[in-house]
């Protein structure tokens, strides 16, 4: 866990490669160097382009700097458009066979931000580096929960962001010795970091402008007609916020010499006067956002609750919900077969389900309740799967099953929500008493994670109450 605790910073000329830890959310963190560059200026200067609507200002989105328009901007209009030669990308590297190139080969791909972040602190401590005015409007701090507090990653109080917070921790460290241990021999014309040291707090720092700002757009082509998927860096670009309804898209095309590829940022829709650019990071879960971007998403659509399929679990929660006889931890052979299938069961199984997110209840979790709590294997074996993971399918292995299906899953939450320490009006009691910074993302974030379980809930209680009300009919007779 020491990389939480970030080793605090004097930038001088030399840019020591280190990050500080992030004091509050409610203050704007500084940038790299007190009066940087002006970004807009070395896009056009590099031949770029920039609408002259188009201003860098301080975000109501989010607490940072983000891009709004002075005037009102007409759908299709081209924003900004970045020469081939501008994001900063896997493709920078001098050579496979580079030092950097190197270093970056047993990364991992799950943390591929890692690879070009390497890149990207090459970039900072080179003096004259061609990137430097963008790098230096780089954040000072991240706000991701690698640099959060030992008591703010506990305040997450949720296990599997807990664990993945862990992973990257101990990966960090690890990788700064391994890149102590390659570069031990190396003559100084020959270490990729000038004449700094690098740190876990600097790779953390890196990791993370890459994972909150790198856009995954296609590279060269595949001998099959696909693109290679290429991490890039896009300047200007990222400081777009994000919204599910975003009014702007990211378009890669060729140049007017149809020679070289360029990406542009295009109007989705009419921009209003003041209006902020707003893109579509992705359909994430708020894990993804707080680990990657550093900020939770408020009634969040796609996030969910990760749970582990565990028959004892299983049991309790049927036994609470008042259904009689399950037999979670010790299914029939027949029921075992179609767990298999489902991959809950068997050789190497992946047994993480969720509740949440589009489907409500993973379609794996709903069909294996439906069969496990199934009294006719014929009966049961006459859907295909699809059918039984399919929430829209109504009871179709009665209505009798259904309500005990239901049941049990909302027994489940029960269970879940039990888990957090504490409840939600607590936790919106400690923000309104005004907790701030990583403090205040943690509670943001539980808080959502508790608001899943009660929406799956109140939808699964929906759907009990439409089956109770119609006539109690089996298909198992």
């Amino acid at each position: 866990m020491s990389t939480s605790k970030a080793i605090m910073s004097s930038l001088t000329h030399m840019r020591p490669l280190t990050c500080a830890a992030s004091a509050s959310s409610s203050s704007y963190p500084s940038r790299l160097v007190p009066y940087p560059p002006d970004l807009i200026k070395w896009v056009t200067k590099e031949g770029g382009f920039v609408h002259p609507a188009v201003k860098i200002a301080h975000s109501l989105h989010s607490n940072g700097l983000g891009l709004v328009t002075n005037q009102q901007i007409p759908r299709g209009t081209d924003l900004i458009i970045l020469p081939h030669h501008l994001p900063l990308s896997f493709r920078s590297f001098d050579s496979v066979d580079s030092v950097l190139a190197q270093l970056a080969h047993p990364i991992p791909e799950e943390l591929w931000a890692m690879k070009l972040g390497l890149k990207l602190l090459q970039e900072r401590a080179k003096v004259g580096s061609f990137w430097w005015p963008y790098i230096s409007n780089l954040p000072e701090t991240y706000s991701v929960p690698i640099f959060f507090p030992g008591e703010d990653i506990k305040n997450l109080q949720y296990a599997p962001l807990l664990h993945q917070v862990n992973k990257r921790c101990r990966f960090l460290l690890d990788l700064e010795q391994e890149i102590k241990r390659a570069l031990v021999n190396l003559t100084p014309d020959k270490y990729p970091f000038g004449d700094q040291e690098v740190h876990a707090s600097s790779l953390g720092w890196a990791m993370a402008a890459v994972s909150s700002r790198a856009f995954r757009l296609y590279g060269n082509k595949r001998p099959d007609g696909g693109h290679v998927e290429v991490p890039m860096m896009l300047p200007l670009i990222d400081m777009c916020n994000h919204s599910f309804n975003p009014n702007a898209r990211i378009v890669q095309e060729r140049d007017t010499d149809n020679t070289k590829m360029q990406v542009k940022v295009v109007a989705e829709r009419e921009i209003k006067e003041d209006d902020p650019l707003l893109l579509n990071y992705g359909c994430l879960s708020n894990d993804f956002f707080l680990l990657d971007y550093g900020f939770v998403v408020d009634s969040n659509p796609y996030d969910h609750i990760e749970l582990k399929y565990d028959g004892a679990l299983l049991d309790a929660a049927s036994m609470a919900a008042g259904v009689s006889s399950p037999n979670f931890s010790a299914p029939a052979p027949w029921q075992e077969l179609i767990l298999s299938q489902l991959n809950l069961a068997g050789e190497a199984p992946d047994i993480k389900v969720t509740l949440g997110g589009q489907e409500i209840v993973e379609g794996r979790l709903l069909a294996a309740l439906r069969v496990l709590l199934a009294s006719n294997m014929e009966t049961a074996q006459n859907y295909d799967l699809n059918t039984l993971k399919s929430l829209s399918a109504e009871a179709p292995l009665g209505v009798a099953n259904e309500k005990a299906v239901f049941r049990t899953l909302i027994a489940l939450c029960v269970i879940a929500l039990e888990h957090f320490p504490t409840k939600i009006m607590e936790d919106e009691s400690l923000l309104k008493q005004g907790a701030s910074g990583s403090t205040e993302l943690a509670i943001q974030f539980r808080i959502q994670k508790k608001s899943v379980i009660v929406d799956v809930m109140r939808s699964l209680s929906r759907k009990l109450k439409l089956l109770s009300s119609k006539k109690t009919v089996t298909a198992e007779g």
